[in-house]
């Protein structure tokens, strides 16, 4: 079987100031997805699962994914703050879903062999799609044992402003011992890496520190692991509006706990994206250099029906 590729396009996409998801950055309108599901149909992916909003289905129907419905099995579910346990009860201070885990939790019912979990509005690069599309073909069948695509800092930097990237700690054989996440990243006047830790003191990271790009790999197993751990979340958290449920959190308590294994693939791929609305010039300069240099066909989507 197959393995899926989950598409996380539910977000608000407030600090870029619209619907990246559905921008065109490419030289013919591509979206980032595009590039995306291009590169994972090419490393074997079998199917195509989007999580959205309700309220843009529409627009995301017609102009995403009816370019693919002819190229590979597309299905849609959706992310609503309301869609918890029933035990529990939304409070009305909290207006946005509970983030990026519980989205992952909406593909519950459609998802039932090894899968992908990727964001819609980041370019991770034909590399990792194919390291990714590997190790789940070598674990179907299995449960607990899981992955995560490990970029190298220096190659997830943004020009327009800081970001934050969940840095990862390894053991000696390549696995996750623990992510952290860190916010502030960028290169200084000397350029070199850093991050201003807890106490404000400047800690510098090395070019190849892997660092989580919220590009992961799971057995299915991981949903009932994840139904668990929301009603931990929710017993601790549901009364503060802004607390969110993330992926990096369930991955490092199962890893803690012994319930689960994640390898950290690297990659010598480039991400990039549209954190801020200052990103997109270079981001379609980039895009244009791909096609240029002939990473990219021409008319990418034409090309896979050939």
């Amino acid at each position: 079987m197959k393995p899926t590729l989950f598409v996380l396009a539910a977000g608000m996409g407030s600090r870029y100031g619209g619907l990246k998801q559905i921008d065109g950055l490419g030289p013919h309108g591509e979206t980032i997805m595009d590039y995306s599901i291009y590169d994972a149909i090419r490393a074997g992916f079998g199917k195509v699962v989007f999580v959205i909003r309700r309220d843009f289905e529409q627009a995301f129907r017609e102009k995403i994914v009816s370019k693919y419905d002819r190229l590979i099995p597309v299905e849609l579910v959706f992310q609503s703050v309301d869609k918890i346990p029933y035990s529990y009860k939304v409070p009305e201070e909290r207006t946005k879903p509970w983030g990026t885990n519980h989205a992952v939790m909406m593909g519950e019912e459609v998802i039932h062999e090894p899968f992908a979990v990727i964001n819609a509005d980041d370019f991770y690069g034909r590399e990792s799609f194919e390291a990714l599309a590997d190790f789940l073909r070598s674990v179907e069948g299995k449960e607990g044992e899981y992955a995560m695509v490990g970029y190298r800092c220096g190659n997830t930097l943004s020009e327009s402003g800081t970001v934050s990237r969940g840095v990862c700690v390894t053991d000696d054989r390549g696995y996750l011992a623990e992510v952290v996440e860190r916010t502030s990243i960028a290169r200084n006047d000397e350029g070199r890496i850093s991050f201003k830790d807890e106490s404000g003191t400047e800690v510098e990271l090395e070019e190849n520190t892997p660092v989580s790009m919220n590009m992961w790999g799971f057995t299915p197993d991981y949903f009932a692991h994840s139904q668990v751990a929301f009603r931990k979340f929710l017993d601790a958290n549901l009364e503060k509006p802004k607390a969110e449920f993330y992926i990096p959190t369930v991955v490092n308590d199962l890893v803690h706990e012994g319930k689960a294994t994640c390898k950290v693939l690297d990659t010598p791929a480039r991400w990039f994206g549209v954190t801020y609305a200052e990103d997109r010039p270079e981001v379609v300069k980039k895009f244009a250099r791909l096609h240029e240099e002939g990473t990219y066909p021409d008319n990418l989507l034409a090309s896979l029906s050939k």
